[in-house]
C-alpha cells in the first residue's frame, strides 16, 4: 500500500488542510513531518470551520492514527491547548495521537529571540510569526535543543534547561535588552505540560516502520510550502525547515525508498505572507479582489496575504523539486468573474528571460513577470463537483495550467467545504 507525501507548491496557504482531510478518508495514518504552530490548516465540514496548528489534519476522521514527527518543533502550551480544544469538540485523542520523542521543544526564550530579531536592531526583517520556530530549529542544529524524550527524566531536563537558560539570558539581554522569566517559573511551566505530553510520546520511527510493514496507507503532511523551504525557497525569506517532499524522510524517519507518490497542492492564483520577493504580486484592484473574495488572511496570525497571478515558474520548480505525480488545484472559484486572467511563464531581468527559478534574490526582487493572458468566465464555479459542469473557459484555464507545468490535476477544489470538490482521478 502507498506512502504518499502531500506538499504545498507555493508560499504556503494553498489549502492543504482541506485536501489532507479529504485524502485521510482513504488512509490509515496521517503524519506531520515539519514546521511548528506557525502553520495553520483550515478544515471545513458540517458548516463548521476548524483550524489546526500542530495536530495532523486527519484527526477528524475516526480510527485514523495521527503522528507528529521528529521534524516538528513543539510549543508545549500550544500543543496542550490544541489537544484540549479538540477534546472539547468530541474528538478522542487517546490511542489516535502519537508524538515523536525526538521532536524538539520550543521554549519561551525562543519566542523572545524571534521577536527581538524581527523588531530591528540591525537584523533583516523576515516577517516571521514571532513564535520561536526559527530559534528552536537553530538550537536543534546547534545541538542545544530540548527534546520531548527529555521530559521523561526531570533531573536531566532541569540540568539541560539550566545550562540553556544561563546562555540565553546573557545573549538576549545583550542583543535586545530582554529579560527572561525567573528560571524556576520557566521550569515549573514546562513541568505543568509534562504529564499530558508524556502520555502521547513514543519512538515514531519504529511506529512508522511497523505501519509500512503492515501495508498501511500513510499520508505524510507538510506545512508551509515549497517556496518557504529553508534550502530551496526564496532564502532568506523562508521557514526554518524542509517543507519540500524530502522533509518527510528526515522528519518522520521514513526511508526514501518507501515513498510511493508525491501530490502537490497549488492555488489557482498565488499568495504569500510576510517579507520577501513575489514576482507576480498585484498592487491594483485585481489584487484587492483576489484577497477579498479568497478571504486571504492567515489562519495562524490573521495577517492579510499578498496576492498575485498564478506563477508557472514557481509551479514547475515545485513539480520538479518534489517529484510531483499529480496536482490538486484549489480556489478556482475565486477567479469567477475576471474578464482576463494572467499566468506568469517566465521572469525578465536585464533583457534576459528566466524560465526556471533563479536563486539570486536580486533577480527575484527586481524581475518583471512575462505573462500569458487567458479569457475568464462569468459563471459561478462554487460547489461544482463535476468537471464537465465547469464553464468552458474555466476548463481551458485548468488544462492550460496543466500543460504549462506538465503535470495532471487529480482534484479541483471549488470551495472550502469537503463536498465542494471535483475528483478527476483517485489518489489511492
Amino acid at each position: 500500500m502507498p506512502v504518499v507525501v502531500v506538499v504545498g507548491m507555493q508560499w504556503g496557504d494553498e489549502g492543504k488542510g482541506k485536501i489532507i482531510d479529504l485524502l485521510a478518508e482513504n488512509v490509515d495514518v496521517v503524519a506531520r513531518y515539519q514546521g511548528g504552530h506557525n502553520a495553520g490548516h483550515t478544515i471545513c465540514f458540517n458548516e463548521k470551520q476548524f483550524v489546526l496548528h500542530l495536530i495532523p489534519s486527519g484527526i477528524f476522521h475516526e480510527n485514523k492514527l495521527c503522528v507528529i514527527g521528529n521534524g516538528v518543533v513543539l510549543d508545549p502550551q500550544a500543543l496542550v491547548d490544541e489537544m484540549r480544544q479538540l477534546e472539547e469538540t468530541g474528538v478522542n485523542l487517546e490511542g489516535r495521537l502519537v508524538i515523536s520523542d525526538r521532536a524538539n521543544i520550543i521554549m519561551p526564550y525562543h519566542g523572545t529571540s524571534d521577536k527581538g530579531r524581527e523588531s530591528g536592531g540591525g537584523f533583516q526583517k523576515i516577517g516571521t510569526t514571532g513564535r520561536g520556530i526559527g530559534p528552536s530549529y537553530a538550537d536543534k542544529i546547534a545541538r542545544a535543543g530540548i527534546r520531548a524524550c527529555d521530559l521523561r527524566d526531570e533531573a536531566y531536563l532541569k540540568d539541560r534547561l539550566q545550562a540553556n537558560y544561563q546562555e540565553k539570558q546573557k545573549i538576549l539581554n545583550s542583543l535586545y535588552g530582554s529579560e527572561l522569566p525567573e528560571f524556576n517559573s520557566l521550569f515549573d511551566e514546562l513541568l505543568s505540560y509534562r504529564e499530558t505530553i508524556l502520555k502521547y510520546i513514543a519512538d515514531t520511527h519504529i511506529l512508522m516502520r511497523d505501519q509500512i510493514a503492515l501495508g498501511k496507507n500513510i499520508l505524510c503532511e507538510g506545512a508551509q510550502g515549497t517556496m518557504l523551504d529553508v534550502d530551496h525557497g526564496t532564502y532568506p525569506f523562508v521557514t526554518s525547515s524542509n517543507s519540500t517532499a524530502g522533509g518527510a524522510c528526515t522528519g518522520l524517519g521514513i526511508p526514501p525508498t518507501k515513498i510511493d507518490k508525491a501530490f502537490g497542492v497549488i492555488k489557482a492564483y498565488t499568495t504569500r505572507v510576510g517579507e520577501g520577493p513575489f514576482p507576480t504580486e498585484l498592487f491594483d484592484g485585481d489584487g484587492e479582489r483576489l484577497g477579498k473574495v479568497g478571504h486571504e488572511f492567515g489562519a495562524t496570525t490573521g495577517r492579510a496575504r499578498r496576492c498575485g497571478w498564478f506563477d508557472a515558474v514557481v509551479a514547475r520548480y515545485g513539480v520538479h523539486l518534489n517529484g510531483i505525480d499529480a496536482l490538486v488545484l484549489t480556489k478556482i472559484d475565486v477567479l469567477d468573474g475576471f474578464k482576463t486572467i494572467k499566468v506568469c511563464t517566465g521572469y525578465e531581468y536585464k533583457g534576459k528571460v528566466f524560465p526556471d527559478m533563479p536563486a539570486d534574490p536580486e533577480i527575484l526582487q527586481n524581475c518583471k513577470p512575462v505573462y500569458a493572458e487567458f479569457e475568464g468566465w462569468s459563471e459561478s464555479t462554487v460547489g461544482i463537483q463535476d468537471f464537465d459542469r465547469l464553464p468552458e473557459n474555466a476548463k481551458r484555464y485548468i488544462q492550460q495550467l496543466s500543460d504549462l507545468v506538465e503535470t495532471p490535476f487529480m482534484m479541483v477544489s471549488t470551495g472550502p467545504d469537503r463536498e465542494q470538490t471535483i475528483q478527476l482521478e483517485s489518489a489511492f
